[in-house]
């Protein structure tokens, strides 16, 4: 049996602003039309936290099942060191789903029909990142589906089932957002290139190789930190996510000065720092606008 602290382990706290921070500038967008409904909010942020822990667990339980978690330089895993039998973490994945479903299907319910559509998706996206016969995270479209799905979709989910609308202020943070959550999992595949070419896992670092996913890594968090200093033309509020640059120039000396290993271990959890800070500026200066 699993004891509680290991259970949390395989939440992956590093990974857990990909959900935080895209609702948080949704909301922040909603609050500078004076249109927030902060009830819609916490049920999107409910939605999302449980999606992210969610597909942690589904990815920990897949990647343990196939073996390509054996050797890991990364973060404990449960299922592949057994500090959890394998059905234990399935259902703490799907637990997880099934609270997102619920909490979506209100929004949905107050929102738009089709918003149902949209969860349905989120899930099973979730689920076939790497679960199933042939999932797409294999394939090298990791990187697509979370700039979709926590990006994309979280922000401008979130600021739709408040404002009722889509802004294009919403869509240009969306994309912000989901930049920087690309950069978490460009950090943590490059971090693992060695080990899933050993085992077949073809993520988008395996097929560009380790040159061009640090160049991808550095376009990511750049053209993030661009893009709130451009929407300072309408908003000049949005500069203050440029604070957070600071918290972005060591992961980004590791990743440009070619460190490896365990380097990146530490790399990975910077980024989800600068990340979280990101999301708290940028939110106040929507906000604020």
């Amino acid at each position: 049996m699993a004891t509680v602290p290991e259970w949390v382990a395989g939440a992956r706290p590093r990974t857990l602003p990909n959900s935080i921070v895209p609702v948080a500038i949704g909301t922040g967008v909603a609050l500078g039309a004076d249109a927030a409904v902060w009830w819609k909010a916490a049920l999107a942020m409910v939605v999302a936290l449980a999606l992210q822990i969610g597909v942690n667990y589904a990815n920990d339980y897949s990647d343990g099942v196939r073996g390509t978690d054996a050797e890991r330089v990364g973060p404990t895993r449960l299922t592949a060191t057994r500090l959890a039998a394998p059905r234990q973490v399935l259902v703490a994945a799907w637990a997880c789903f099934a609270v997102a479903a619920v909490a979506g299907l209100v929004v949905a319910l107050t929102s738009a029909w089709w918003l149902l559509l949209v969860g349905a998706a989120a899930i099973m996206a979730a689920w076939f990142y790497t679960g199933g016969k042939n999932p797409y995270g294999y394939h090298a479209l990791g990187e697509v589906a979370v700039f979709v799905f926590f990006g994309l979709v979280a922000v401008v989910g979130t600021v739709f089932v408040q404002v009722g609308a889509a802004p294009w202020q919403g869509w240009a943070a969306a994309v912000a957002a989901g930049l920087l959550s690309c950069s978490v999992l460009v950090i943590n595949n490059l971090r693992d290139i060695p080990t899933d070419s050993r085992t077949g896992k073809r993520t988008l670092a395996v097929v560009l190789g380790e040159a061009a996913t640090r160049r991808l890594y550095i376009g990511c968090v750049a053209a993030a930190f661009a893009i709130a200093a451009a929407m300072a033309v309408a908003n000049p509020w949005t500069l203050l996510a440029l604070l957070a640059v600071p918290l972005a120039l060591r992961p980004l000396r590791r990743v440009a000065g070619g460190q490896q290993g365990r380097d990146l271990v530490l790399g990975l959890g910077e980024t989800g720092k600068m990340q979280l800070a990101f999301g708290v500026l940028f939110t106040v200066g929507l906000a604020l606008g």
